[in-house]
């Protein structure tokens, strides 16, 4: 047997277990109710552990929600990057927006639970691991528009990176600010789009 695959033991299991059930339940009372519906008290009974169990996994229901709304921020950026780099040929906007898109789409699922998400982790203790994690998620969107943006030759690295930091605020403020909670997903992106394409016309008209 190699050195590298040592079984875990069963206290560990059971610990991974009961962090399985929490995440489960906070993401289906979360999805259900939206965080301001939920108490961590729920979530404890639903994953059927004691609340002080579950604050040895997550102190406070923000921290819960950053580790389950990780989890789909995650997921939506290997999704985009996937449909991104499906698109050869097309320039760079269109691959933005194909990154862009589920990104979007996972922050809207519960409009209540992704503009909550994205407050903690801007406003929240940057320090607490969880946040660490989404910020940390963040930081690959961000590097995965600036590889994208690169792909135009008259874009230069450190221009992507810059162009990337706006993009990003576009996307922060669409998808939290109240004025636009109404709008569908396509109206939105459509929006979205026409921002960035306003953002890198002057870099089009330069070259």
């Amino acid at each position: 047997m190699g050195r590298g695959h040592m079984p875990i033991g069963r206290r560990e299991r059971a610990k991974q277990a009961k962090r399985e059930r929490i995440m489960t339940a906070a993401r289906e009372l979360f999805a259900e109710h939206g965080v301001s519906g939920v108490t961590t008290r729920q979530i404890a009974h639903r994953a059927d552990v004691a609340i002080g169990t579950l604050y040895l996994y997550a102190s406070t229901k923000a921290e819960l929600l950053i580790m389950v709304q990780n989890e789909k921020f995650a997921a939506a950026i290997d999704v985009g990057l996937a449909a991104a780099n499906a698109t050869v040929g097309q320039g760079v906007l269109e691959p933005v927006i194909a990154l862009i898109r589920p990104v979007v789409e996972c922050l809207r699922e519960h409009t209540e639970n992704g503009r909550t998400y994205l407050h903690e982790l801007v406003f929240g203790d940057p320090a607490e691991p969880y946040r660490q994690a989404g910020l940390a998620l963040a930081g690959r969107f961000e590097v995965g528009i600036t590889g994208l943006l690169t792909r135009d030759a008259h874009i230069d690295a450190a221009d992507a990176a810059t162009l990337a930091r706006v993009i990003t605020t576009i996307i922060h403020i669409s998808t939290t600010a109240t004025l636009y909670l109404h709008r569908s997903d396509e109206a939105l992106l459509a929006d979205i789009r026409d921002q960035i394409q306003a953002t890198l016309a002057p870099h089009r008209r330069a070259a």
